[in-house]
């Protein structure tokens, strides 16, 4: 089946701040973000720093008329992840249930089945995955997971000729979880060569468990770790530990651009705000305020909250907008197919179900070509870099140019 999707364009924008002493801004000070319910033609370009940058690929390829949606696999039990080794032929789905699937042509096959160990309920289950950056020559695929007990463990099992063993599991950490709920979940190596590792702030709501602005936390926070043969070790420059950025609430997708070095960070919001933030790999304290605030509002206090310091968002989405509800983080494209969407950033909603991009100029026709996608869960790409959009009830698309 193909389905035509014309992606949604919102200008991303970096809030500038002014250093210097602490400044307290109220509430009705701290800048509104735009949403394409508010204005189609509205953006925040003029004030704030993209956060991607324009494509600038020149290409000789036939004119780019829009873009649709294949659907390469149906039938899947919760796909919640796509990756490959760069340059791979093959790519690989990770299921929530606790199997990872190759797909190569027409063939599928069961690379790692991990389910006797996964705790599949809510938004717990097996979350994301990684291959070593030197794979195959470094065999590891890395596994971010809910055990049974309902902790977020990250571990590293051997795939040798495609076939994954789970007997040789090796736990590189386990975090307890509170709650259910927020075990955030994205885990990508950077160009740094660095295992970054998404958590939430562990579940409830209102940042019940106050692990938000806790440095002494591992939960609400991004983890940047150092891989070794028998374990990892804390990478050089982290805020606190392990701990490179703190001030999440539930980031269950985030993007490292390997080409600009670059991580985008799509936060799920609590009530009235979702929000994507974009900072280079480069930099470190970084605090991304929540629980003092829910995208660029203030949370707590409601009124009068400190930015000062915060890294505030380039964007977000109200609720209410097109149904929007518990943002879903996708990736910046990177692939050869599309290069008109070189540097661009795509992502979606859980609620949504539409395709937006930060970085490039186009219209939302998602309606007019039949609407919503679905219930996304979750983008990836393959080993050429060309994206993928995955839906919770089992499909996986890929991103083609209509020329």
């Amino acid at each position: 089946m193909r389905r035509a999707v014309i992606i949604l364009v919102l200008a991303a924008t970096a809030c500038g701040r002014s250093a210097g002493e602490p400044v307290v801004v109220p509430a009705t000070e701290v800048p509104t973000a735009v949403s394409v319910a508010e204005s189609s033609s509205t953006t925040i370009a003029d004030t704030v720093t993209p956060a991607t940058p324009q494509p600038t690929t020149t290409t000789t390829e036939m004119p780019l008329l829009g873009f649709e949606l294949t659907e390469v696999l149906s039938g899947l039990e919760f796909p919640i992840m796509v990756t490959a080794p760069p340059g791979d032929e093959r790519f690989f789905v990770a299921l929530k249930a606790g199997a990872v699937l190759s797909v190569d042509g027409d063939a599928t096959g069961e690379v790692l089945d991990i389910s006797d160990r996964v705790r599949n309920s809510g938004e717990q289950g097996l979350l994301a995955i990684a291959f070593a950056p030197a794979f195959p020559d470094d065999p590891r695929l890395y596994v971010h997971y809910t055990n049974t007990n309902g902790d977020s463990v990250l571990s590293a099992f051997d795939v040798v000729d495609g076939v994954g063993d789970p007997e040789s599991e090796a736990v590189l950490l386990t975090v307890s979880q509170p709650a259910s709920n927020h075990n955030g979940g994205m885990i990508q190596f950077g160009p740094d060569g660095y295992l970054y590792v998404g958590l939430g702030d562990g579940g409830g709501a209102n940042d019940r468990f106050s692990n938000g602005q806790d440095p002494d936390s591992l939960l609400g926070t991004v983890l940047r770790l150092d891989p070794t043969p028998d374990g990892y070790r804390s990478a050089p420059g982290n805020l606190y530990g392990d701990v490179w950025a703190i001030g999440l609430r539930n980031p269950w997708r985030f993007w490292i651009d390997q080409a600009d070095r670059t991580i985008t960070i799509a936060d799920v919001g609590q009530n009235t705000y979702e929000e994507v933030n974009v900072s280079s790999i480069d930099s470190y304290d970084l605090n991304f305020g929540w629980p003092i605030t829910e995208a660029l509002h203030c949370f707590t206090p409601a009124t009068g909250c400190d930015v000062a310091g915060l890294e505030l968002p380039v964007l977000e989405v109200g609720h209410g907008d097109a149904g929007t509800c518990s943002i879903t983080g996708g990736v910046v494209y990177r692939g050869r197919a599309i290069p008109e969407l070189d540097g661009v950033y795509l992502y979606s909603d859980y609620c949504g179900g539409y395709v937006r991009t930060i970085g490039y100029d186009t219209t939302d026709l998602t309606d007019e070509l039949g609407g919503r996608v679905g219930s996304v869960a979750s983008f990836g790409v393959d080993g050429q870099g060309e994206v993928y959009v995955l839906t919770a009830e089992g499909s996986v698309y890929r991103l083609d140019p209509r020329r």
